[in-house]
């Protein structure tokens, strides 16, 4: 509080100021303004930027492990990866899903609360079709899933969850489970409207589809483990600090000794079914490769190099001549 002066001293200042022994400029002191920062109390901001950024870690992982998971089943690249990673309102985040689009309701157990997974059309559909013996391709429209397609999307979300227990393991282990599937996300309310949520945005490649699959995590599912995030990211920051130069040796060492599968495609063919029942010893298949044209050579399922066909002594053999190139991996 500013002191108050008394009335002498309210007079003496007045007399110097008529006198002109006071400017009025050396009274007027510079007031130090804090910064404003706005602050919506309807949308608090629950998750740090630390919080943030081992949900990031975590949910890269589940990107690497259904990359190469559904890679695996469906045999063809299938690429996920995390585009983003935001805090909004439940109410934000039901208005911002698209219809028709499918919701899987899941736990977490021993966490308390629910949590969805949307999985989209462009997503699901290329998938659908493939597991169905197709080619991965889309409907002519959006249409809705078939009683058979919701079956077979209910297994496919428990292998996808299964896979996200996995990834959470660093910092608490938990059990998925799927609870329901919804088509309509104004009809289920996991959480109050004004609940914070995280929102994990994974992009999705299957051939020439691009999808989205989008995971909500409301803050109160996460509130008990937010502390162990926390001690996650400090561990994950002092890990490459604290490494020394022999550590990173036997790390090295031991990595070269893990085993890939390699395998290479000499060619492809597309026959009818007539054709295929009716092949016979010494028919010949017409591949979609001229003879001096590189082959792919497949490290764990996905193109990685080009190479040659030639032998080693009485063995087969191939020689690499280039990386192959982004296109060629979707091949």
């Amino acid at each position: 509080m500013a002191e108050v002066l008394s009335q002498g001293e309210i007079d003496s200042l007045l007399e110097a100021l008529s006198t002109g022994k006071v400017q009025v400029q050396e009274m007027e002191e510079p007031v130090e303004r804090t910064p404003v920062r706005r602050y919506d109390f309807r949308r608090p901001n629950k998750f740090s930027k630390i919080h943030l950024r081992t949900l990031q870690m975590v949910h890269d992982g589940l990107g690497r492990l259904l990359t190469s998971a559904l890679s695996d089943t469906l045999r063809q690249p299938v690429y996920i990866r995390v585009a983003s990673m935001e805090q909004y309102t439940f109410e934000e985040f039901v208005t911002s899903v698209p219809t028709p689009t499918l919701l899987t309701v899941f736990t977490l157990p021993p966490l308390v609360g629910a949590a969805i997974m949307e999985t989209n059309p462009l997503f699901l559909f290329p998938l659908l079709d493939i597991l169905f013996g197709g080619t991965g391709e889309m409907p002519r429209r959006t249409r809705e899933f078939t009683e058979l397609e919701l079956s077979v999307i209910r297994r496919l979300s428990e292998r996808i969850l299964e896979h996200y227990g996995t990834a959470w393991r660093d910092v608490i282990e938990v059990k998925p489970r799927v609870e329901s599937l919804e088509s309509n996300p104004q009809l289920y309310q996991v959480v109050s409207p004004n609940e914070i949520v995280a929102v994990i945005t994974f992009t999705t490649v299957i051939g020439p589809h691009k999808g989205v699959i989008n995971l909500c995590l409301p803050f109160v599912l996460i509130d008990p483990v937010i502390a162990r995030l926390q001690e996650s990211q400090n561990a994950f920051d002092g890990m490459g600090q604290a490494q020394s130069a022999e550590e990173r040796e036997s790390l090295r060492r031991w990595l070269g000794l893990s085993e890939v599968e390699l395998s290479v495609v000499v060619g492809s063919a597309r026959i009818s079914i007539y054709d295929y029942l009716n092949l016979q010893v010494d028919d010949v298949l017409t591949l979609g490769r001229r003879v001096d044209e590189d082959m792919d050579l497949l490290v764990g399922g996905l193109v990685k190099y080009k190479v040659q066909a030639g032998t080693i002594g009485r063995r087969l053999a191939a020689q690499v001549t280039s990386l192959a190139a982004e296109d060629d991996a979707d091949v």
